[in-house]
């Protein structure tokens, strides 16, 4: 069964052989069947048995029909006892709610989830380790052709060129998928686990979100079927088996990137601690988990064993000799885990960007200017369209006596606005303009900074994350306005628990405020970057997403 496949839960009881005569046992069968669920009655080894101890076993989907088979039979631990198995498929994710959730006799004995990252979220549960039933590394399934225009058939690509490229990629919902966590996992391994590395998770994350909504089932069937525009979809090895079993003539390959891939290891836990009676069935239960048999029967299901034998039968899309593995560290994907969630909830951001005179200055390819126009644009291209944004230029006395000027309204980005563009659309044609609004005045940065938060307090929504971005190369220079302590002051004495709004300050260049605008950040709950190469900004954008 695919993990992308219908995964309702399926449930097998195994209870010792009944003795009942036929016609109540044919009786019992037609009940069961009238009240809407099958029950199988299966002979055990240990028909004689006097006492059967049932084992809880909870699986990852996937492996549910190889372990309902292997535990098909009762085990006759001697002395008139036997031992049978209660096999519930289940995501892990699910699971993982249950083991923080519920009683102990309401929990499995024993739990065989996709992946040993299931255990870090599990932290408050006592796990114990015994082996693995199977494994599967996870790769990247597009189509055949996709992968030859790319060239991947020849030379496989690193995690960062598949993940941050021009492919675009269906990233299941990391909450629920080990395959997704551990490709993210990956990328920051091949990028050095640095905060560059952090801003290129960031940065896949949410190119994924803006793109097409795909899902990870459509994409592999536009995979299945040649489609040479097909996205790359994080899954497991297993799966792409599974696939190419199910379809004819299927066109879904699994690409290896060049660093090696992360494994689903398919561990053997044991849940809670075992009284005396109930030990010898647990441990009946995950010798047969971990037997040869069980080996010899994942290997036909598509998965491979520890050692990494090759699956039987595994495909033209699937290749014999294992990959190397990529150690993923569990910690840090629960890390990663939780950053993530913050990204998901959505954004709303009033971005304030500074175009007195200094902007004008050289900076890279072109001015401060450009480059903040070009970054801003790049990151507006990845944030996904149900955040909002808005956007403010400030200098001095822009209009009137008043600092800044709106260009747009905080709007969600798939909001319509005139002719038939949307917020999106506007707020990029009003970047585009930035360099051409360059004022010869200085910069107010103090009383736009105050106006901003206001403006981003009135229009708060419970259900976002609301921030203000003020990105600026300069000092505040204007002497009528207000002054740095009772700004601090009057944004300490207006903070609104119910309607937090943070200030995130980039300072461009090395003649910005940086320690204004730490100050302005603490007292808001904020953070302040410093761009002092400005080509850096892109990054420090990315960043800033990041930690909002």
């Amino acid at each position: 069964m695919g993990r992308h496949a219908d995964t309702t839960s399926a449930r097998r009881t195994q209870r010792p052989a009944p003795t009942l005569p036929i016609a109540l046992g044919v009786a019992l069968l037609v009940l069961a069947l009238v009240a809407g669920g099958l029950v199988w009655w299966l002979a055990g080894s240990g028909g004689g048995c006097d006492d059967t101890r049932t084992v809880r076993v909870t699986v990852a989907p996937e492996l549910a029909t190889v372990a309902q088979d292997l535990l098909e039979e009762s085990q006759d631990l001697g002395g008139g006892t036997c031992a049978a198995a209660e096999v519930i498929a289940q995501e892990p994710l699910q699971t993982v709610g249950d083991l923080e959730a519920l009683e102990g006799s309401a929990l499995p004995q024993v739990w065989v989830p996709d992946s040993s990252l299931w255990t870090v979220r599990a932290a408050a549960t006592d796990l114990d380790a015994s082996g693995s039933m199977a494994t599967s590394p996870v790769v990247l399934g597009t189509s055949r052709a996709a992968a030859d225009e790319l060239g991947w058939t020849e030379q496989p690509p690193a995690w960062r060129d598949a993940l941050t490229g021009v492919r675009p990629v269906a990233v299941p919902d990391l909450a629920a998928s080990a395959e997704g966590l551990s490709a993210l996992a990956a990328l920051r391994t091949s990028l050095g686990g640095t905060d560059a590395a952090d801003n290129a998770v960031v940065q896949a994350v949410l190119a994924a979100r803006r793109g097409p909504a795909v899902t990870p089932t459509e994409a592999l069937d536009a995979s299945s079927s040649g489609d040479a525009a097909a996205p790359l979809v994080p899954v497991s090895e297993q799966e792409v088996v599974t696939v190419g079993r199910g379809a004819e003539d299927s066109q879904l390959v699994a690409v290896y990137p060049s660093e090696g891939s992360p494994q689903l290891d398919y561990p053997v836990l044991r849940v809670g601690s075992q009284d005396d009676e109930d030990r010898p069935a647990v441990d009946a239960v995950v010798r047969t988990l971990t037997s040869e048999e069980a080996r010899t029967a994942v290997l036909a299901a598509g998965f491979r064993d520890a050692d990494g034998t090759a699956p039987t039968d595994p495909g033209s899309g699937v290749r014999e000799e294992a990959p190397e593995a990529l150690e993923v560290d569990a910690e840090q994907v629960q890390g990663l885990l939780v950053e993530l969630a913050r990204l998901a909830a959505p954004s709303r951001l009033l971005t304030v960007f500074d175009v007195s005179a200094s902007m004008e200055a050289p900076a890279g390819d072109g001015t401060r200017a450009t480059l903040s126009r070009d970054a801003a644009k790049s990151a507006l291209s990845l944030i996904p369209g149900t955040s909002s944004i808005g956007l403010w230029v400030f200098a001095h006395q822009l209009e009137g006596e008043q600092d800044w000027t709106e260009l747009a309204p905080i709007r969600t980005l798939e909001t319509e606005v005139d002719g038939g563009a949307t917020q999106r659309d506007l707020l990029d044609e009003q970047l585009d303009t930035i360099p051409e609004r360059l004022s010869r005045g200085g910069t107010g940065l103090f009383d736009t900074t105050l106006a901003a938060v206001r403006s981003a307090r009135e229009q708060y929504d419970p259900d976002a994350v609301s921030s203000v971005v003020i990105v600026t190369d300069g000092t505040n220079e204007d002497d009528q306005g207000i002054a740095l302590d009772a700004l601090l002051q009057s944004l300490r004495d207006e903070a609104d628990p119910e309607r937090p709004v943070k200030v995130i300050g980039v300072a461009l260049g090395p003649d910005a405020d940086i320690a204004a605008l730490e100050q302005i950040a603490s007292v808001t709950g904020g953070a302040a970057y410093s761009a002092v190469d400005p080509t850096d900004l892109q990054d420090v954008l990315f960043d800033a997403l990041r930690q909002r």
